[in-house]
């Protein structure tokens, strides 16, 4: 299949049907139509025989909005960077700012993971591989307060309003 999206700026923009457009950037119909309904992606106009076609900024604004949701970034915060992305005078500090705190998050999340990994493999070690009776990892389902994982959530404030 030929390259949808030339790199150079001055290549000639290539009008595709939406299908072809999800195929370019790797964005599914239904969510390139999301995208529209959601404000990130501008919804072509009808062309002739009543079909919207999709040029080369539109299947580049579709990717840069698939590796921004790949890497975790909510609408919200896509709309935002789009918004900075479409206005290439200004200071990428805002851009910096929003990276920065979506690598806070990520390292919250990561933390959070390798305790939750700590406490299953301390009630797997735990486990005497007996009789249920004495199943460390059924004890430490059943009661929360030998769980040190949700112990630590909540010290932190991790778990918020969820039932531990």
């Amino acid at each position: 299949m030929p390259d949808l999206v030339p790199e150079p700026a001055s290549a000639p923009l290539i009008d595709v049907p939406i299908g072809a457009a999800a195929r370019a950037s790797g964005v599914k119909v239904p969510t390139i139509r999301f995208y529209e309904e959601a404000g990130l992606l501008p919804r072509p106009p009808r062309r002739a025989g009543n079909r919207r076609l999709y040029g080369n900024a539109e299947i580049k604004r579709l990717s840069f909005i698939r590796h921004a949701r790949e890497l975790g970034f909510d609408i919200e915060t896509i709309h935002s960077l789009l918004a900075l992305q479409d206005r290439p005078e200004q200071s990428c500090a805002a851009a910096d700012a929003i990276a920065a705190t979506r690598l806070a998050e990520v390292r919250r999340r990561i933390a959070a993971l390798k305790a939750l990994e700590a406490e299953l493999d301390h009630m797997v070690r735990a486990c005497a591989h007996r009789h249920v009776a004495e199943c460390r990892v059924i004890e430490t389902l059943a009661d929360h307060a030998q769980c040190r994982f949700h112990a630590e959530e909540r010290n932190a404030g991790v778990l918020g309003d969820r039932e531990p």
